[in-house]
């Protein structure tokens, strides 16, 4: 077997300089390393913005999409998982793509006989107050009512310029917030004692520790956008890579 994971793609980011060339990486890796894996976990902020309206999809990402797809049809398990960027997928991307779409602030799974927890990793922890509200927010059913009556011309742009604050923000990431990570994970590691690896994404950063309480094995994904970082797990040895074209 062989599972892949990979988060904070962010494609159609508005800071991305070159979106085609950044799309065109994703394929590549998807058409060299996809194909021999047995299952693809996507986790969180794979696009930068999305919604689904009734009836319209936003435009792009055709190569991408259709990567998932001819993967999804060869027999590939994939797994979407949403996160603070992409938290309006609903069912269009399930259906069209044949993939699963999770939203939650963590799942379990287990292959080859270990057992996994995965996360995007924006709602465990201690986020700060402004950023529960909006998650919470935008979760909302009646606000995603409300937002899909709103014309694309104000939506869109609101979106970006969102993801631009976000992203300068969170930019820098200091060995206290590591640490916090590193804690939080192992309280949620503590609770399943069968877990052997905890994986997320969201921080923008690549770590791979051993946590100390219940000797589950963290593994933080980094990102799409300067480091093109994933984690591969073979049935026997996980490791965490960056991908060369």
């Amino acid at each position: 077997m062989k599972a892949l994971f990979l988060s904070d793609l962010h494609l159609g980011a508005g800071y991305i300089q070159d979106p085609a060339a950044h799309e065109r990486n994703i394929v590549n890796f998807l058409n060299t390393e996809g194909v021999t894996a047995t299952h693809i976990y996507l986790l969180g902020d794979v696009l930068d913005y999305w919604f689904e309206y009734r009836n319209v999809v936003p435009r792009g990402f055709i190569r991408f999409f259709g990567a998932l797809a001819r993967l999804a049809d060869s027999g590939v398990r994939i797994l979407w998982m949403t996160g603070n960027h992409d938290i309006w997928l609903f069912d269009y991307l399930r259906d069209e793509l044949g993939i699963v779409v999770v939203d939650a602030p963590y799942i379990e799974r287990e292959l080859a006989g270990k057992h996994f927890i995965l996360s995007h990793g924006d709602r465990i922890g201690h986020p700060d107050f402004g950023f529960r509200f909006i998650c919470s927010f935008f979760r909302n059913k009646l606000c995603q009512k409300l937002y899909s009556g709103l014309h694309p011309r104000l939506t869109i742009p609101f979106a970006h310029n969102w993801s631009k604050h976000s992203r300068a923000k969170n930019s820098q990431i200091s060995e206290e917030m590591i640490q916090s990570i590193a804690e939080t994970a192992d309280e949620i590691a503590t609770k399943h004692p069968k877990t052997d690896y905890i994986i997320e994404g969201h921080h923008h950063i690549m770590l791979d520790r051993k946590l100390p309480v219940s000797n589950a094995r963290l593994i933080v994904l980094g990102d799409w956008i300067d480091k093109f970082s994933y984690a591969v797990f073979d049935g026997n040895t996980m490791e965490l890579r960056k991908y060369h074209a």
